[in-house]
């Protein structure tokens, strides 16, 4: 047994999957625009399953971001892998995330980051690996206050 013990020492640490990659290059991308990441991987307390990938600040407007990274050459763009589904589990999400606050602000936003991946990592094109930013996407309903 301690032979099996030595040997898994050895081992390097996992490499990060290609969602937290994805999400650390949303996260550079959008600080290096201005913004403030205020929260990576928030979980509602009351619902473990329910996660918000970024909660950001672009200004006085409070956005949450859903991160989906994607094959460099995929034929269906991250944006419509947030289906109906999707949109009231982070809905869900966003309302406990608000409710938290002590002051709401004023203007919420959802968006949506699409990184491309290659099997190793980002996909390098020119420029640096490509990342598109979907802003406003549907979400919330109309004159949506958060509670």
């Amino acid at each position: 047994m301690s032979a099996l013990l030595a040997r898994l020492r050895r081992l390097a640490p996992a490499a990060p999957s290609s969602g937290a990659r994805a999400e650390a290059l949303a996260a550079e991308t959008l600080a290096a625009r201005g913004w403030r990441v205020l929260a990576r991987n928030w979980r509602n307390p009351a619902d473990r399953r329910e996660e918000l990938d970024l909660v950001c600040a672009d200004g006085e407007v409070l956005v949450f971001v859903e991160v989906k990274a994607r094959a460099a050459h995929a034929l269906v763009p991250g944006y419509f892998a947030v289906d109906a589904r999707k949109k009231k589990v982070l809905l869900r999400a966003a309302r406990a995330y608000l409710r938290g606050l002590h002051r709401p602000p004023r203007t919420v936003r959802f968006d949506v980051v699409e990184v491309a991946l290659d099997g190793n990592g980002p996909a390098e094109g020119p420029g640096g690996p490509p990342v598109l930013h979907f802003e406003n996407v549907p979400l919330f309903p109309r004159h949506f206050r958060g509670a």
